[in-house]
């Protein structure tokens, strides 16, 4: 992926980051500033950042929780600590996490590029798409839908599969993308995650996990 801002050193930064501000607040209520050792890059960047919490159960990861800022919220330090806050105790989807979970879960914190808005032909968008490297956000008047880029890959989607549950993520029809009217963003992401509950932190290749998904021979 061409969208690569960061060391791993500095993803891993973020991710202890993101898990030590959920640990603050769950145990003393507290929103913590970011530390005095954040690299200073960190604090200038305004990018777009998601946290995402996957608990370990029976040994899978399944969702626990994922917010953040599609287009960043003061800077990627600080919109990782929200963004993290939000996540465990902020996500409708899910009861609000508790302090005894901590050591249950994986951290992965994802930094968006900048949106682009593709140009409104839903003919060229199964070209333009590129399940590996990009995310979506699909807009529609007051409806919109985000999905980060690892989610495709996760789920072994294909191009068409990705803009549908795009348009389904946005409360919209599943072939909303089909028309002109709805409005289709990419974005590409730098990814970094925990191994396991507290463990070593690695920057994911998504290419390489989308090489391990099954064949589409009838696709």
């Amino acid at each position: 992926m061409s969208f690569r801002p960061y060391s791993l050193e500095e993803g891993a930064f973020l991710v202890r980051l993101a898990r030590r501000a959920v640990e603050e607040y769950l145990t003393r209520g507290v929103i913590i500033e970011p530390p005095a050792d954040t690299p200073e890059r960190l604090l200038r960047d305004p990018y777009g950042v998601f946290t995402t919490v996957e608990k370990l159960a029976g040994g899978k990861l399944e969702l626990r929780g994922c917010i953040g800022y599609p287009e960043g919220y003061r800077n990627v330090a600080y919109a990782t600590i929200y963004s993290a806050i939000a996540a465990c105790c902020q996500d409708p989807r899910f009861p609000a996490m508790t302090s005894d979970e901590l050591d249950d879960v994986v951290f992965e914190v994802s930094v968006l590029s900048p949106l682009r808005q593709l140009p409104p032909n839903p003919k060229e968008y199964l070209k333009s798409v590129e399940v590996g490297r990009h995310g979506i956000v699909i807009r529609r008047g007051f409806y919109s839908g985000l999905l980060l880029p690892q989610v495709p890959v996760e789920e072994c989607w294909d191009s068409e599969e990705f803009l549908s549950n795009g348009c389904l993520k946005a409360w919209l029809h599943a072939d909303c993308w089909l028309d002109e009217r709805t409005k289709v963003y990419v974005f590409e992401a730098q990814l970094f995650k925990e191994k396991e509950p507290r463990g070593e932190i690695y920057e994911r290749d998504l290419k390489q996990e989308l090489a391990g998904c099954p064949a589409r021979t009838n696709r």
